[in-house]
């Protein structure tokens, strides 16, 4: 299931895996990882522009890189990573012209709507999928400062609705930002 909502695969294997890694079940974890790959190495041109529907709390492209960082070689997730997300910017990191611009954040219009207040948690799994995916790449990979800089600024946006002003994203944002602030499945 390729969508931003609760049963999006990718996500859901994301986390599979993180449990069977921390639990060293190697069983789970080759299950996890042959799925992903069966379902997801041959994908190409994932369409960011498609992002965001209007109750996204997951990017479908996001999410899917997000795994396969965890499955795949360096070497392999570098290459997949070009033919799936070609439209990430490219820029030294000593640069510091990186942008937003590929994947601006989101905004939701009405944080007290229930579906609208999803955008605020998409821009928090979309700064800890951002750092996972660059913590991912090789130190001299010229995508590393565009993921970083787009992580940063998700990262700003989700934290600051985090404020339980509305039962629609207090009830559940702080979970979001805990996985983005202790960096969980972020291999150290």
């Amino acid at each position: 299931m390729r969508v931003g909502e609760h049963d999006q695969t990718a996500f859901g294997l994301g986390l599979i895996l993180d449990y069977a890694r921390s639990t060293k079940n190697d069983s789970l974890a080759r299950l996890v990882t042959d799925s992903a790959r069966k379902f997801f190495l041959s994908d190409r041109g994932c369409p960011l522009n498609y992002e965001p529907s209007g109750e996204d709390f997951f990017s479908p492209c996001l999410a899917e890189a997000d795994v396969m960082r965890r499955v795949l070689s360096q070497e392999e997730f570098v290459k997949w990573l070009k033919d799936f997300l070609p439209q990430i910017p490219t820029t030294p990191r000593d640069n510091e012209a990186a942008t937003t611009n590929w994947l601006p954040v989101t905004v939701s219009p009405d944080p007290s709507d229930p579906k609208l207040a999803h955008l605020d948690g998409l821009n928090l799994s979309r700064a800890w999928m951002l750092e996972g995916i660059a913590s991912a790449l090789p130190p001299d990979d010229l995508r590393w400062n565009a993921l970083s800089t787009a992580a940063e600024e998700h990262r700003r946006a989700g934290l600051a609705a985090v404020t339980g002003a509305h039962y629609e994203g207090g009830h559940w944002l702080g979970s979001f930002a805990v996985y983005l602030t202790t960096r969980r499945g972020v291999q150290k």
